[in-house]
């Protein structure tokens, strides 16, 4: 067994829990203050694009390792 394709699924799974933590303020955020709904979005959309860049490039890193 790869020991180096384990570490980059579990890094996988860091950043999905990241992820859903970041999303889950962005709602608390959300219904605390609806006012700063739209710079709020932005920032998420942001947030969120850069984790999945993260995602992806540990994703594809796994099918490298050998």
């Amino acid at each position: 067994m790869n020991f180096a394709i384990l570490a980059l699924g579990i890094a996988c799974m860091g950043v999905s829990i990241g992820e859903g933590i970041l999303v889950g303020s962005f709602m608390k955020a959300a219904a605390r203050q609806p006012e700063l709904f739209n710079k709020l979005r932005t920032m998420i959309f942001l947030g969120v694009g850069f984790i999945e860049g993260t995602f992806f490039v540990t994703f594809a890193f796994t099918f490298f390792v050998k």
